[in-house]
């Protein structure tokens, strides 16, 4: 446990900022899921419609910095692979 009223304050502070980081992760990780769902069962035309606010969830966990920017970077562009080979002739 702290002791002095800076460290006391300290850990009040990292509390918050572990609840708000919990937060967007589990909402980004819930868009993905759902999206992840779509592509799953070859929905193209929703996991389309889907994708954008899929995106804005990665930016704004990675603006804040809930995750690395180059995380959301490589999510952001695998989901986007998965949603365009969706429906289309598998290359040979």
């Amino acid at each position: 446990m702290a002791h002095h009223h800076s460290a006391i304050r300290q850990e009040r502070r990292s509390l918050r900022h572990q609840a708000i980081n919990k937060k967007n992760k589990s909402a980004t990780r819930t868009q993905i899921k759902k999206l992840k769902e779509l592509i799953a069962s070859k929905d193209k035309e929703t996991a389309k419609t889907l994708l954008p606010e899929v995106f804005s969830t990665i930016d704004k966990s990675a603006k804040k910095g809930t995750i690395h920017k180059n995380k959301a970077a490589r999510s952001k562009s695998r989901l986007n692979r998965q949603v365009e080979a969706l429906n289309t002739a598998p290359a040979r």
